[in-house]
C-alpha cells in the first residue's frame, strides 16, 4: 500500500464522515421541533419507546444524535431515567439503517446489480442536491438538497476508502496485522478504541466494510468481536456530552454504556463457549459488507430483546454508580436550557417554547395570587408573589439569552418566526409577573392603612378581576397551544377590559364628588385600574404574535386597526358578547 493509497483513504474517510455530519444535519433540521413532540408523547410504554428509537435514529441516522438529544432532555428535566433507556436500546437498531446502505458498495454482478452501486448512483444524487442548493430559494428543498450531497458523499467516501485499501489483499504485512485480530479480546478493544476516535459507530463500521470488501481477509470469528467492540466505542459521544451535565443526564450516559457493553460481553462469551462446543463451521468463513451490517443488525436486535426487560435493574445500577451526593435536593430544575439543542434549532426551539408556556403559567399565577389579596390579605401569598416574580426574571434571562444564541444558528424562515414570537413573549409574560408586584403593594397600602373600598367598588373590582384572569387564561392557553383562532378572541376582552377601566374611573370620580370615598382610596384605587389594564394590553401583544406566526404579512398596529373597524362583525359580535358577560352592577 503506497503513500497515494494511505492519503486516498484519509480523503475517503474525510469525505465519509463529512457526508455523514451534514446529512444528519439536514435530517435534524428537517424534523424541527416534531422530535421533541415526539420524544414527549410516545415514550409511555417500553415497546412505543423501542420503536420510536428506531424511527427517530433511522430518520436522523445517527444513534450518537439520538442519545446526545436524551442526555439534554433528562439535562432539561424533561425525561425520566426510565423514559430514556428503551429509547436507547431503539437508538442502536435505528443506527443499523445506515450499516445496510453502506454494504452497496460491495455489491458486485452485472446489469441492473450496476445500478445500485455507490459509484453509479452518487454522483448523479450529488448533482441533483447540489442544483437544489444552488437554485432553491425555499430552505425546505435547500436542506432536502444538503441532505442529498450528505448521502453521496458518504457513499462515494466508503467507495474511495474501499478502493484505497484494496492493496492490502496481497499485502504479507496486512495479512500477520490481522493475527491480532483472532484474538477476540483485542477485537473489541480495537472496535471500541476505532470508534471511540472517530465518534460514530456508522463510520468505523463502514471502514470495516470497506477493508472486508476489498482485502477479503477477515473471517466471522474476526469481525465479531471488532463489531461488538464498536457499538462499546460508539457511547463516548453520550459520555462527553454527559460532561457538565446533571445527575440524571449522566445516568442515561451510563446507563447507554451499560446496555452496549454488558450485550457485547454476554453475547461474545455466549458465542465463543457455544463455538468450542459445537465448532461452528461459518467461523472461519470471509466476511463481506452484507455479512457486518447482519452482524450488527442481529446483535442489536438480540442485545434489545435480552436487556429490555431488564431496564428496570440498568436503572438501579445507574443511579449506584452515579450516586445522589448530600446536595442533592438542590434546584436543579434551574437548569431548563441544554445547549447540546443549539445545534438542532427546531428541537431548541421547542424547549424554549415548553420553558416559556412554563413562565406564562407562573405569571398568570402571580396575578390571581394578587388579585385574592384584595379579597384577603395573606403575608405568606404576597411572598409567594415576590418569589415567583423572582423566578419569572429568571427565566426570562435564561430564556433571552439561549434564544440569543440560537439566533446566530442557520434557521428556516419559519423557525426565525417562532424566535422572533417567543422574545416578544417573554418580555410581556416579565411585565406582567411586575404588574402582579405592583397590584400586591396597592393590596399590601390598604391592608396596611386600614383603608377600605366603598361596595359599589368592591363589586366592580368583581367584575373586572373575573375578566383580567378570563384574559390571562385565553393568552396562556393561546400560546401554549398555538392556537391562533383562540388569540383571535383576545383582542375583544382587552378593549372590554379598557373600556371597564374608563368606566370606573369615572365612577369613582362621582363616588369622590359624593363623599363615599377619599382621596387616599382613589389613589390605590386607580393604580390599581393602571395595572389591570397595562396587563390587557401585554395580553394583546402576545395575541398579535401569534397571529404573526400564521399570518406573516401582518403589521402590528394595522392589524389592530382593522380588527377594530365597526366593519368586522366578527369582533364586535365577540366585543358584544364580552361586554354583557362582564357588565358592571348598576350603581
Amino acid at each position: 500500500m503506497s503513500i497515494f493509497n494511505a492519503v486516498a483513504l484519509l480523503g475517503g474517510l474525510a469525505m465519509f464522515l463529512y457526508g455523514m455530519s451534514l446529512m444528519s444535519e439536514k435530517l435534524e433540521k428537517l424534523a424541527g421541533g416534531k422530535l421533541e413532540q415526539i420524544f414527549e408523547k410516545l415514550t409511555s410504554s417500553r415497546f412505543k419507546a423501542v420503536v420510536l428509537g428506531i424511527v427517530v435514529t433511522a430518520v436522523v441516522q445517527s444513534s450518537s444524535a439520538t442519545t446526545v438529544m436524551l442526555v439534554g432532555f433528562a439535562n432539561s428535566g424533561l425525561m425520566r431515567l426510565s423514559q430514556a433507556i428503551p429509547v436507547i436500546m431503539g437508538s442502536h437498531i435505528g443506527t443499523t439503517i445506515t450499516t445496510w446502505i453502506l454494504s452497496l458498495a460491495g455489491l458486485e454482478g452485472e446489469g441492473w446489480i450496476q445500478l445500485l452501486k455507490p459509484t453509479t448512483f452518487a454522483p448523479v444524487i450529488a448533482l441533483i442536491g447540489v442544483i437544489m442548493r444552488m437554485t432553491s430559494k425555499h430552505d425546505r428543498k435547500k436542506d432536502i438538497g444538503g441532505i442529498a450531497v450528505g448521502f453521496a458523499l458518504l457513499m462515494m467516501g466508503m467507495s474511495t476508502m474501499q478502493d484505497a485499501v484494496s492493496p492490502l489483499q496481497d499485502s504479507p504485512e496486512f495479512a500477520h496485522i490481522l493475527t491480532v485480530f483472532t484474538n477476540p479480546v483485542m477485537g473489541i478493544i480495537v472496535g471500541a478504541l476505532v470508534t471511540a476516535i472517530v465518534q460514530s459507530s456508522a463510520a468505523s463500521i463502514g471502514m470495516l466494510q470497506a477493508l472486508a470488501n476489498s482485502t477479503k481477509s477477515f473471517s466471522f470469528n474476526m469481525a465479531l468481536p471488532i463489531i461488538l467492540g464498536q457499538n462499546i466505542g460508539t457511547c463516548i459521544t453520550a459520555m462527553l456530552s454527559s460532561i457538565g451535565t446533571n445527575k440524571n443526564a449522566k445516568r442515561v450516559a451510563v446507563s447507554h454504556l451499560m446496555i452496549n457493553s454488558i450485550g457485547a460481553v454476554v453475547l461474545l462469551i455466549v458465542y465463543c463457549v457455544s463455538d468450542m462446543i459445537f465448532d461452528f463451521a461459518f467461523g472461519d468463513t470471509l466476511v463481506t459488507g452484507f455479512t457486518i451490517s447482519l452482524i450488527h443488525t442481529a446483535f442489536n436486535i438480540i442485545n434489545t430483546i435480552m436487556m429490555l426487560p431488564l431496564c428496570g435493574v440498568i436503572e438501579k445500577l445507574a443511579y449506584v454508580i452515579v450516586k445522589d451526593t448530600s446536595d442533592s435536593h438542590s434546584p436543579e430544575s434551574l437548569v431548563v436550557l441544554d445547549e447540546r439543542f443549539l445545534s438542532t434549532p427546531g428541537v431548541a426551539i421547542e424547549q424554549c417554547r415548553n420553558v416559556t408556556n412554563r413562565m406564562a403559567s407562573i405569571s398568570k399565577n402571580t396575578i390571581s395570587l394578587s388579585l385574592d389579596l384584595f379579597r384577603s390579605y395573606d403575608e405568606d401569598k404576597a411572598e409567594m408573589i415576590v418569589m415567583e416574580e423572582e423566578t419569572v426574571d429568571r427565566y426570562e434571562d435564561l430564556i433571552g439569552t439561549y434564544l440569543v444564541k440560537l439566533s446566530g444558528r442557520s434557521l428556516t424562515a419559519a423557525d426565525n418566526r417562532r424566535v422572533s414570537l417567543l422574545l416578544h413573549a417573554i418580555g410581556d409574560f416579565e411585565r406582567i409577573s411586575d404588574h402582579a408586584v405592583n397590584i400586591m403593594d396597592s393590596a399590601k397600602e390598604i391592608n396596611d392603612k386600614e383603608l377600605e373600598f366603598s361596595s359599589g367598588a368592591k363589586r366592580e373590582l368583581d367584575v373586572l378581576f373575573r375578566a383580567l384572569e378570563d384574559i390571562l387564561d385565553l393568552t396562556v392557553k393561546a400560546f401554549s397551544e398555538q392556537d391562533v383562532a383562540l388569540a383571535k378572541k383576545i383582542e375583544p376582552v382587552e378593549e372590554v377590559i379598557d373600556h371597564l377601566c374608563a368606566e370606573m374611573k369615572d365612577r369613582h370620580i362621582a363616588r369622590l364628588q359624593n363623599k363615599v370615598c377619599t382621596i387616599e382610596q382613589g389613589f390605590v384605587f386607580t393604580d390599581m385600574l393602571t395595572n389591570i389594564e397595562r396587563v390587557s394590553d401585554h395580553c394583546s401583544n402576545i395575541a398579535v404574535n401569534i397571529i404573526q406566526i400564521e399570518d406573516v404579512d401582518i403589521v402590528r398596529h394595522q392589524y389592530l386597526h382593522d380588527v377594530k373597524s365597526e366593519d368586522n362583525e366578527e369582533f364586535v359580535a365577540m366585543y358584544d358578547e364580552y361586554s354583557l358577560k362582564y357588565l358592571l352592577p348598576q350603581e
